[in-house]
């Protein structure tokens, strides 16, 4: 997979994204991940990418020049399953998005920034707008490091252990079980018996009630998908 993030601040995404899974998924040759610095593709000789708003509103809108040229001169090299622009109203990540975007081979992630972007990219450029939460961030450089580290995990190889990630809370609208280690029993804290009793049914039966318990205690909103 390849991943190309356009943002004006690339000092926020590139130590986020060098180190733990993801910094292993790219040793191992399973991602290639491109961060693209936008006031390179600025022809304004003080490199500027921003401008003020038509209609007086206050606040600074990202220009259409600088980010159709970035768009482009990646889209003339390969074709592009996404281009993602990250935005507060945008539709909310969740894990079902992740397991589609990680069978992607190329997708392009635009960082909003300031007041936003010049809407006619959204109108022309960009095919999907995702948002990471109901809040507003400096910029979308957090979002895209998250949305990169959620769908990275689940590409083939990149965990040692394929079914944990298979069985991380979301991938089937539930919250994941309790998970216990050693030692069993501290300061009488004991852990459940069914998880010491190796026997298999009982355990997987275990896990999945108290998940769903979980659920609809923590987040019945789950139940209703």
């Amino acid at each position: 997979m390849r991943i190309d993030i356009i943002t004006v601040l690339p000092e926020m995404v590139c130590p986020t994204l060098e180190g733990s899974i993801i910094g292993r998924a790219r040793q191992r040759g399973l991602l290639e991940l491109h961060v693209h610095n936008l006031r390179d593709y600025s022809t304004d000789k003080w490199r500027r990418v921003d401008d003020y708003p038509f209609g007086g509103e206050a606040g600074m809108v990202l220009k259409i020049e600088p980010i159709e040229r970035a768009i482009n001169a990646l889209k003339a090299q390969r074709d592009y399953d996404e281009v993602i622009y990250t935005s507060p109203d945008g539709e909310t990540f969740n894990q079902g998005m992740a397991n589609e975007m990680s069978l992607h081979e190329n997708l392009i992630i635009l960082c909003g920034h300031y007041k936003g972007i010049d809407y006619r990219v959204r109108e022309h450029l960009i095919t999907r707008e995702i948002s990471i939460g109901d809040y507003v961030l400096t910029g979308g450089e957090l979002a895209a490091a998250v949305m990169t580290d959620a769908i990275v995990r689940l590409i083939p190889g990149v965990i040692g252990d394929a079914e944990s990630a298979l069985s991380d809370t979301f991938q089937d609208n539930l919250l994941a079980p309790p998970v216990y280690t050693r030692p069993a029993d501290y300061n009488g804290w004991r852990v459940p018996e069914v998880l010491l009793s190796g026997h298999e049914a009982n355990i997987h039966k275990w896990r999945m009630e108290q998940a769903l318990e979980r659920t609809k205690r923590l987040r019945p909103d789950l139940l209703e998908h």
